[in-house]
């Protein structure tokens, strides 16, 4: 299975915030088992899709930032990827159900060159359901299949948004 958790990014300002929407469905396999009768979406799920936000936002930051420079693009060998490496003050107020619309935010809270942190929330028709601080390692990763993986994402994802974003 498959952990993309996010369904559109409506809102990305790089360096600053991004936001995105994940449609709770009965088509996650997930909820199957999480509960039977009773069916949430698991709070270590909604963490990732807000991680997977978050990771994005902080992408497209330092694409934004090296094109800025006037550098030539494609000049650095590898796109530098967020790495998650640590969950900070996660607390969950709200289980995320089948027809559930969640809105994820992702803002920027420190930066330095290798390293960021990103406070992130979720909400469920105006109700907080999830609330934590992200920090991400920024790293290049010599990976081929992994940067044209993202590419595409990131493309899905950000296909409806005005001005267009620069895809690391």
């Amino acid at each position: 299975m498959r952990y993309i958790l996010l369904d559109k990014i409506t809102e990305v300002v790089p360096g600053k915030s991004a936001r995105g929407v994940k449609c709770v469905t009965l088509t996650d396999e997930v909820l199957h088992d999480h509960f039977p009768d009773y069916p949430i979406l698991p709070g270590a799920l909604l963490v990732e899709a807000a991680t997977q936000l978050a990771g994005f936002l902080l992408e497209v930051s330092a694409a934004q930032r090296t094109a800025g420079t006037g550098a030539e693009e494609g000049s650095r060998d590898q796109p530098r990827r967020a790495l998650l490496v640590q969950i900070d003050r996660a607390k969950f107020r709200r289980p995320a159900r089948p027809g559930d619309t969640v809105e994820i935010v992702a803002r920027l809270a420190s930066a330095l060159e290798s390293a960021a942190q990103v406070e992130v929330e979720a909400t469920i028709d105006g109700d907080n359901a999830m609330r934590g601080k992200l920090t991400f390692m920024l790293k290049e990763v010599p990976s081929a299949l992994l940067h044209e993986q993202r590419r595409y994402l990131y493309r899905l994802w950000t296909r409806d948004l005005e001005p267009e974003v620069i895809i690391p």
